[in-house]
């Protein structure tokens, strides 16, 4: 059964080493709405 584990790591990863530049982009596009959103939040009750 071990030998099935070894296989399935090399089919997981790409290859190439490249960073999945897709998934970060959304992760920093949801931090700056959600940054975004804190921020009008904020002045709609301070003001």
């Amino acid at each position: 059964m071990n030998d099935t584990k070894e296989d399935d790591v090399p089919a997981r990863e790409t290859g190439d080493g490249r960073p999945k530049f897709g998934r970060l982009l959304i992760v920093l596009a949801l931090a700056v709405m959600l940054i975004g959103a804190l921020t009008l939040s904020a002045e709609a009750l301070y003001s």
